[in-house]
């Protein structure tokens, strides 16, 4: 299970003094929407030169020019990048082959998305990395619930699924009850006076699970 850490809404400085306190326990950097729109791709090409080994997902967010956004990204050394699950199916298709011939992958956005039927046309595209998102505003509004999250991959047990939105300490047990591959973690480690300790904590807790439950078929 990797624990992902969610870079956004930072000046560059505070990214590159997160990273140095954190890369020893995270597994994923997720430069941020926010970020690469403020820095564009030459933080990402930094960061991957300075973490080489760590995996690098640009949160693009990609919804339109697939082919464009995907090689974008990976030409500055992601080694993933994100694409709406409303995106016109061509999108999808463009991103995944650009993907496959660089040696990426793609990680579809699940934002919005309420119908299960549309993980089955994903699927059916070649899709197998969704990221469940409880988005922020979403989380003000209520509008949406983690639960009805978990429903739309219940019937999906071969994708890789990711979770984000708002995951801290207290609601990190009943996530990880989900047997969920990837944990996207954002202010619970970077608003944090010790990013340090808040990383190996968060993280600590994903290692004691693992080492004592047997995931749950979702």
């Amino acid at each position: 299970m990797n624990l992902q850490l969610a870079l956004d809404r930072l000046t560059r400085e505070e990214c590159f003094h997160i990273l140095d306190e954190t890369a020893s326990t995270i597994d994923w950097i997720e430069v941020g929407t926010g970020v690469i729109k403020e820095y564009g791709m030459a933080v990402v090409r930094e960061i991957k030169d300075r973490y080489p080994d760590k995996t690098l997902v640009a949160d693009m967010k990609t919804c339109d020019a697939g082919k464009h956004e995907a090689a974008q990204a990976f030409r500055a050394g992601a080694d993933m990048t994100t694409v709406m699950a409303f995106s016109a199916d061509q999108t999808i298709v463009d991103t995944l082959k650009v993907a496959e011939e660089t040696g990426g992958r793609i990680m579809i956005d699940l934002l919005g998305v309420t119908d299960p039927g549309r993980i089955e046309e994903l699927t059916g595209l070649g899709v197998d990395l969704v990221s469940l998102h409880f988005g922020k505003d979403m989380q003000q509004t209520g509008d949406m619930k983690k639960e009805d999250l978990f429903s739309l991959v219940k019937e999906h047990p071969d994708l890789e699924v990711a979770i984000a939105g708002g995951i801290n300490a207290d609601s990190l047990p009943g996530i990880l009850k989900e047997g969920l591959d990837t944990i996207i973690v954002g202010s619970a480690i970077t608003k944090q006076s010790n990013t340090k300790k808040a990383a190996e904590s968060l993280k600590g807790a994903m290692n004691d699970y693992e080492n004592h439950h047997q995931y749950s078929q979702r």
